[in-house]
């Protein structure tokens, strides 16, 4: 079992990768868009609240996102391992997290960071989009989601690099190359 974080920019496979790697290590992937959307389908308090802000095309606040997490972490499948998506994306959320797992006595293991071009992403969300019908992500809206996952997100990956438990993976090429790259490092990370 382990306690993991994937993280990467729009664009870099982290959600596909997440399933696989979770898989491979036997547990659960936790995405926070997947319960985010879970909680507004379901109706619950924090799901109306995040719907709220969801709606207006805004961040969910980090004390929502928190809690939600929190209680996902408490069922038994997570309760000796999990890979993160999605959360922490700000310094508030690496304290809380920090606090979540202090109470469980278990450290978080590992971070993976996948990484690729600007040029890769720009290309894989338009070719995405075109896919899925999504006239939205336009090539300036992507960017815009890029520039705002550098500056919010560098800070975590900073910070956890600076822990010593940062991971970094081109994410790259064939989802099948990155996937053996990303298991293979993490495995080193967590024999160390």
């Amino acid at each position: 079992m382990a306690r993991l974080i994937i993280m990467g920019p729009p664009g870099s496979g982290k959600g596909t990768q997440a399933e696989h790697i979770a898989r491979h290590f036997g547990i659960p992937a936790i995405s926070t868009g997947d319960l985010f959307r879970a909680h507004v389908r379901d109706k619950t308090e924090l799901g109306l609240e995040a719907g709220e802000y969801m709606d207006r095309g805004e961040f969910v606040p980090d004390h929502v996102t928190t809690d939600m997490l929190k209680q996902r972490m408490e069922e038994a499948d997570a309760a000796d391992g999990f890979l993160l998506d999605g959360y922490p994306r700000t310094v508030i959320q690496i304290g809380a997290l920090d606090e979540m797992l202090a109470a469980r006595g278990k450290p978080l293991e590992a971070v993976l960071a996948l990484t690729a071009s600007d040029d890769e992403l720009v290309a894989r969300m338009l070719r995405r989009a075109q896919e899925q019908g999504r006239s939205d992500d336009t090539e300036t809206v992507i960017q815009r989601r890029l520039e705002l996952y550098r500056d919010e997100t560098q800070p975590v990956v900073t910070a956890y690099s600076q822990r010593g438990i940062l991971v970094t993976v081109d994410g790259s090429g064939e989802r099948e190359t990155i996937t053996a790259a990303a298991i293979a490092a993490v495995e080193k990370s967590l024999a160390a």
